[in-house]
This record gives C-alpha cells, sequence and structure tokens, in this order.
C-alpha cells in the first residue's frame, strides 16, 4: 500500500533580521498511510505546527517534497492548491480565533461549500445541518455566534467546517490543548469515530503523550526542528531509543505504581535554531554526549521494522532507561 502522504526532506527557515536563519524544520522526512494517525510530539517550539501549516500551504517550503497521492504538491498553482483543500483539511488549535467572529455557525459551516460552489439555497441549508448533526452539534447552535459558545462547541464547528468537503487527510494541529479535560474526552473520540466512518488519515500534532498515545497508530517525536525518532505507538512507548524520548516520556504521570520510573531532568540550555552548528541538537542537554555526538549529525535509520531513530549511541539509551526504574 502507498502512503497517502510522504514528506521527503522538508525544510521550512525563517530569515531572521542581522542574525541568519531560523531552521524551524529542518530535513524532517515521515510518511501517513491511509486511514492511520501519525502522532507529532515534542517541546513547544520544536516544529511541530510549522510542518502542519507547510503540509496545508499556508507556509511556502524553504526546500524540499509533500506528495499526496503520488503528486509533489509544493509544485501545485493556485488552482491546484484550490481542489487540493477538498482533500486536506486542518484542524485549529484556537477554536475562537480561527472562527470568523461576525458570521453564525450556519454562516461558518456554509463557507466550504460556497467558496468551492457546491450546494445553494435549500440544498445548502440541508448539508449544513447534516455536518452539524455528524459533529453533535444541537439545530439551535446554527443561529449561534463563535462568542456565545463555549469552547467545545467551537472546536466542534472548526471539526464540522474541516470535514464539510469530505477530505481524505486531516491536520489535527493541537486540536483539544485549549479544552477541558471531560471535553477533551468527547473532541478525541469522536475523532475516532470519524476516522473510522469517513476513512480519514491524521497528523496529530500535540505535547499531551497520553492524548497521543490514545488516538495515534505511529509517534514521531520532534526535537528542533528535526525528527529524532518514529515508531509505532505501543513499541515507542516501551522501547524508547533516542534519550530525549526517554525523557519526555518519564514526565508522562503513571498510576502503575508497579513499574513506576523517576522522570528524568534535562539540564543544559536549548541550542538556538539559528544556523545550528553541525553536530546532535539534543547533545548539550544529553547525559550520553560525546565528541562524535558534537561534530557529527546524526541520521534518522531504522533500526529495527518501523522504529527509525536519530542518534549515534541509541543502542545505550534502553540501558540507561533501565537504571532510572525504581526498585
Amino acid at each position: 500500500m502507498e502512503p497517502l502522504v510522504k514528506v521527503e526532506h522538508l525544510k521550512m527557515y525563517f530569515n531572521v533580521s542581522g542574525k541568519g536563519k531560523l531552521h524551524a524544520v529542518d530535513d524532517v522526512s515521515f510518511d501517513i498511510m491511509p486511514n492511520e494517525t501519525v502522532g507529532l510530539v515534542g517541546e513547544s517550539g520544536c516544529g511541530k505546527s510549522t510542518i502542519g501549516n507547510v503540509l496545508i500551504q499556508l507556509l511556502k517550503a524553504t526546500d524540499g517534497k509533500v506528495y499526496f497521492e503520488g503528486e509533489n504538491i509544493l509544485e501545485y498553482n493556485k488552482a491546484q492548491r484550490r481542489e487540493l483543500h477538498k482533500k486536506m483539511q486542518i484542524i485549529f488549535q484556537d477554536p475562537y480565533s480561527s472562527l470568523n467572529p461576525r458570521e453564525s455557525v450556519e454562516a461558518i459551516l456554509s463557507d466550504p461549500y460556497q467558496i468551492h460552489h457546491m450546494y445553494r439555497g435549500k440544498e445548502l441549508k440541508e448539508k449544513v445541518r447534516e455536518m452539524a448533526d455528524l459533529v453533535g452539534l444541537e439545530p439551535y447552535v446554527l443561529e449561534m455566534f463563535p462568542h456565545e459558545m463555549d469552547g467545545g462547541k467551537r472546536q466542534l464547528t472548526g471539526i464540522a467546517r474541516a470535514l464539510a468537503l469530505n477530505p481524505k487527510f486531516i491536520i489535527c494541529d493541537e486540536p483539544v490543548s485549549a479544552l477541558d479535560v471531560s471535553v477533551q474526552a468527547i473532541i478525541i473520540n469522536l475523532l475516532m469515530k470519524l476516522q473510522k466512518q469517513m476513512g480519514l488519515s491524521y497528523l496529530f500534532i500535540s505535547h499531551d503523550l497520553s492524548v497521543v498515545r490514545h488516538i495515534s497508530n505511529r509517534v514521531a517525536v520532534m526535537y528542533l526542528g528535526q525528527i529524532v525518532e518514529i515508531a509505532p505507538t505501543d513499541e515507542i512507548f516501551a522501547n524508547t531509543l533516542h534519550p530525549y524520548s526517554t525523557a519526555l516520556l518519564s514526565a508522562v504521570p503513571r498510576i502503575d505504581f508497579a513499574n513506576k520510573t523517576k522522570r528524568i531532568v534535562l539540564e543544559g540550555d536549548v541550542p538556538s535554531p539559528i544556523n545550528p552548528k553541525p553536530g546532535c541538537r539534543f547533545a548539550p542537554r544529553c547525559w550520553m554526549s560525546r565528541e562524535k555526538c558534537e561534530n557529527e549529525t546524526p541520521q534518522l535509520q531504522e533500526v529495527a521494522p518501523g522504529h527509525c531513530v536519530a542518534c549515534h549511541y541509541w543502542e545505550e539509551t534502553r540501558a540507561t532507561a533501565a537504571k532510572q526504574t525504581l526498585a
């Protein structure tokens, strides 16, 4: 089976006046299969949302290729991008700022159909009601404006808008981070239900590892613009091979007191993403760092079926992680 989305050596640099180039995304490669959810995790500022914005083409990539259904979408012209957005959509993090405050929910859900000249009149109203019902929005909500709704209903509106054109791929850019925990559960379960019903693929961007573990088939870990590890969800939680991934997962709250682990507190300064030096970007904070790490950039390599890691000494990480386990 061919990937629905395939990203190859993607780069996104920003010019910083008088300083050089900020490497927000630096040589990132991964793929997403049909009906698959890939979770993209990492601390704030690592480049997760930038990848999502480049894929949906809100930002123009500096270099690299993004294939969707076998075609490099970064080479598309304006007309082709317009058609692409029928198949690829995004759910934004902030359910308030992503909605037009001057439009009712009915008008917001009508916009995709009107922009693409798909429905009019009575047929349009019926389609809008159908999409609202699909995500669990009551009929009375259609008359409301964004400021009159709570965060959950605003995000459901954003989800309904993303689903309106029956896409194949949706970028979920931290869609539940601004919501209460109970509402998060409703949204996550809805996304999983819709995936089965509509055959959707997701890139699920989040910093909440518990949510990512629940919804994702595979997980990619980012650090300072680069993917340092990617593996099936169960594998990466049970057999972490990159030191940064190990530290990240050690911070996840656990209720299994029999296998309680000690949190790894990272020391040292985060390197600047502006004109980064050669070598591993995690080296200044890594307890296993050596001279090779400071001078030679590790490449993302497959070390087990479906498990890729960018670390010179990945074989030692497992032993180090085992030492963190408390008796």
